[in-house]
């Protein structure tokens, strides 16, 4: 796209070192994770930041594990293998401390068809409870489930209530929090988590564990959670109480970017980009003019969404981008609007760029972009499991009862 020459880009050189580099610690005695709908792997550089070792690791999509490998390196723990079908081969699975579970949100989203877990791909949760089932007294100690905050309200919160009561069946006490993964990095990504803890029934509550009929509303545990949680009668609770994340990360939008040069045909021709700004609302025009007008370049994000069965450009300027989806049809690539000095640029979001935004900074990216986009807009925030692993998982793995074989 053609610039002006005053209007030069922001030197590469000048974005500073985002994320902590310091080397992860070796593995902890004892903290093993089995990680089911493993994805690219970026749960487990959330494990391994925090001294945890992935034993193994599971996903039924080929080009997936194509990205884990060619960041990790060859792993022949990875068992690219139906969840229903691994369930049958329980003595496949190696014991361990913890299994992890991102199991599909296709069903659950507020972008999906809402079907729900028992049908689609968000049923593969029934595949992992029944290798839970199947392990037996080899089932890990620990559990953490993860999906969209949508599980909350699916089927009127029966999903949630029934994902509860399979745990409580299977022996685990639960607990639940709402993690954004913009309390570390610059994206908007609320998820539900949901935690077991192997307990035996009519066991006390924990010595610590919070009362869930007095339970406040808090940034992990808000009001609709708390309902939510106060409804599952069937559900045996473990609440932990835990420190308040940060409210916000240290690193905004434009930290995170590459600086593409004035003639990269990443960048949309004039006409393109000029098309976006007119997609967009009078509210959202009326800021993307004032960032045009500014004598800085500034930095938002774009979405397409259809409203009133018309495509609109919708502009987001706090310093965070949208949460990153799978680049299903036309509208989940994520859009980068730079504007300053009189002008307006337009270009896609780079892989890179994604890992960055899921706390991945350094993920080597050996495949297409789609590819990539897939594997991170399906994945969980490292700095989110990471989060987790320190302040819930770490103090229940050091009890006694938490130690595996």
């Amino acid at each position: 796209m053609p610039t002006r020459a005053a209007a030069k880009q922001p030197a590469a050189s000048k974005q500073r070192a985002l994320f902590d580099a310091t080397p992860c610690p070796p593995p902890r005695e004892g903290r093993t994770v089995l990680e089911f709908f493993a994805g690219v792997g970026l749960a487990r550089m959330g494990f391994e930041r925090a001294g945890w070792e992935v034993v193994l690791a599971n996903d039924l999509a080929a080009d997936k594990k194509q990205l884990y490998e060619g960041h990790f390196g060859p792993s022949p723990h990875y068992l690219l293998e139906d969840i229903h079908e691994l369930a049958e081969r329980p003595d496949t699975i190696p014991s361990a401390t913890l299994a992890h579970a991102s199991f599909p949100c296709t069903d659950l989203s507020l972008a999906g068809a809402r079907r729900g877990i028992n049908q689609g791909e968000s049923s593969a949760f029934w595949g992992f409870m029944r290798l839970l089932e199947n392990l037996g007294e080899r089932k890990p100690p620990l559990l953490l489930i993860e999906n969209v905050t949508g599980l909350l309200t699916s089927h009127n919160g029966d999903d949630y209530r029934s994902l509860l009561t399979a745990m409580t069946a299977q022996g685990y006490a639960v607990d639940s929090v709402v993690l954004d993964a913009a309390c570390f990095v610059p994206q908007s990504r609320p998820r539900l988590f949901v935690l077991g803890v192997q307990s035996s029934e009519g066991e006390g509550r924990a010595e610590g564990a919070l009362d869930l009929e007095t339970l406040q509303p808090s940034a992990l545990r808000p009001k609709q959670l708390i309902a939510a949680m106060q409804s599952a009668a069937d559900a045996r609770w473990s609440i932990a109480a835990l420190p308040e994340p940060p409210e916000r990360g240290q690193v905004k939008l434009d930290e995170i970017l590459d600086h593409p040069a004035d003639d990269s045909p990443e960048w949309w021709s004039r006409e393109r980009a000029d098309y976006l700004l007119n997609q967009m609302s009078e509210r959202h025009r009326a800021t993307a003019d004032k960032m045009i007008a500014g004598k800085r370049w500034s930095y938002g994000t774009v979405f397409r969404r259809v409203r009133n069965k018309k495509s609109m450009a919708e502009l987001r300027t706090d310093g965070i981008a949208g949460c990153l989806r799978t680049p299903k049809g036309g509208s989940g690539r994520q859009i980068l609007f730079q504007a300053g000095h009189g002008e307006h640029r337009v270009r896609l979001l780079n892989a890179d760029e994604c890992a960055r935004l899921m706390g991945a900074d350094g993920y080597n990216v050996t495949t297409r972009l789609n590819q990539a986009l897939f594997g991170f807009g399906d994945a969980v925030c490292v700095d989110v499991v990471a989060w987790l692993a320190e302040h819930w998982l770490e103090p229940h793995a050091a009890a006694p009862a938490a130690q595996s074989d």
